[in-house]
């Protein structure tokens, strides 16, 4: 590019391809295509930090839900998606959500992690053992539907329905620290404990 006058935005060092919303961003590329490399993530990182860079005090955090859906974040209603905002905000800066897998290589969802811990902490206390079990059969069955494009499908709200039934009693308050990449519990409560 540079041999025809064109500039871009970045170095040949951190020029990853990346897919990036809401939820998360993935990296592909550079040193990654080898799966005997360890990541960059000086160059890489986009979201956050590394749980080695990440402050050496613990952050609380508290999450409220309502049948399943998160309300509040630090006693402050927000809709979902400032919420997911809020929590990818939070998670970068404690190194929380960095996964490294072979398929894409490595993800950084730092707000979905701690929204799926969360809301797994709150269900651990209303739901009981056989139905967590099969929420978690249920849950693998509907990513892989979701994955596909099967969306439209009676199979996947069948499903739906099931996620629908064990979410009405998932009510209640979630504390936890962010600390150096570990969502740490520090207490939950539900008025349908």
């Amino acid at each position: 590019c540079k041999q025809h006058g064109i500039d871009l935005p970045f170095s040949t060092d951190s020029s990853y391809s990346r897919d990036r919303n809401l939820w998360h961003i993935s990296h592909e590329g550079l040193e990654l295509e080898d799966p005997a490399n360890e990541p960059n993530y000086d160059h890489l990182l986009v979201l956050g930090v590394t749980p080695e860079k990440a402050p050496d005090e613990a952050e609380y955090v508290t999450m409220t839900f309502e049948a399943g859906i998160p309300k509040s974040i630090n006693g402050k209603e927000m809709k979902v998606s400032d919420i997911i905002k809020e929590l990818n905000r939070l998670g970068g800066k404690h190194g929380i959500g960095i996964v490294d897998i072979v398929e894409n290589r490595v993800y950084e969802t730092p707000g979905g992690t701690i929204l799926m811990e969360a809301h797994q902490q709150l269900e651990e206390l209303v739901l009981d053992r056989a139905t967590m079990e099969t929420k978690k059969d249920m849950g693998n069955k509907f990513a892989q539907i979701v994955y596909e494009g099967k969306w439209f499908t009676p199979l996947r709200e069948a499903i739906q329905a099931f996620v629908d039934v064990t979410q009405q009693y998932v009510t209640g308050e979630v504390k936890f620290k962010l600390y150096k990449g570990n969502i740490i519990k520090a207490g939950t409560t539900s008025p349908y404990s």
